[in-house]
């Protein structure tokens, strides 16, 4: 039985210790916004949050992780209300999406220990990989998260999840919908 804790909730995994966490997480807890890109830990898809540092989930086995406290995406926010939440969706950052909830994570752990990260930080921190080249929007929206984390800036947060869409083009109307 191997223990630790997920998104604040204590858990235990009646699985092979040698599991792969980002199974463990998908398959066993069903929070499927840990994604899984490439299984050899470059894409950075699956990153996750194991005690303060980025991981790819991919490359822990759940063993490794006894004892530790994982955040996901599903748990960093509910509301999307996370700085980098707020920044991604306020620079545009997202085209199909897979990999942000990754890139997300990997964000929130910069952001943990480095408050005011530099273009060369964010450059050197942030390795997951993106398909659709959203690296110069990511620089902005890793800046903004930055500063609103501070207290610097102040930028509404996106539409909380189940919305539906004419509700969300109320809220935010940049997402009205073209006739």
């Amino acid at each position: 039985m191997t223990r630790f804790t997920v998104n604040n909730q204590p858990v235990q995994y009646s699985m092979d210790p040698a599991t792969p966490l980002l199974w463990a997480l998908r398959d066993a807890s069903n929070l499927t916004g840990t994604k899984y890109g490439c299984g050899t830990g470059a894409c950075g898809a699956c990153t996750v949050d194991v005690d303060g540092i980025a991981v790819r989930s991919c490359q822990r086995t759940i063993g490794a992780v006894e004892g530790s406290y994982v955040t996901t995406i599903e748990g960093l926010s509910r509301d999307r209300s996370h700085p980098a939440q707020i920044a991604f969706a306020a620079k545009n950052v997202v085209q199909c999406g897979f990999c942000i909830p990754g890139m997300i994570m990997a964000v929130s752990v910069l952001l943990q220990h480095n408050r005011a990260p530099s273009e060369d930080d964010i450059r050197r921190e942030i390795t997951n990989l993106c398909r659709c080249g959203i690296y110069p929007r990511l620089v902005e929206a890793v800046l903004l998260a930055a500063s609103i984390q501070r207290g610097d800036e102040t930028v509404d947060a996106p539409p909380a999840p189940g919305i539906l869409p004419a509700d969300a083009a109320r809220t935010v109307p940049a997402l009205v919908q073209p006739r």
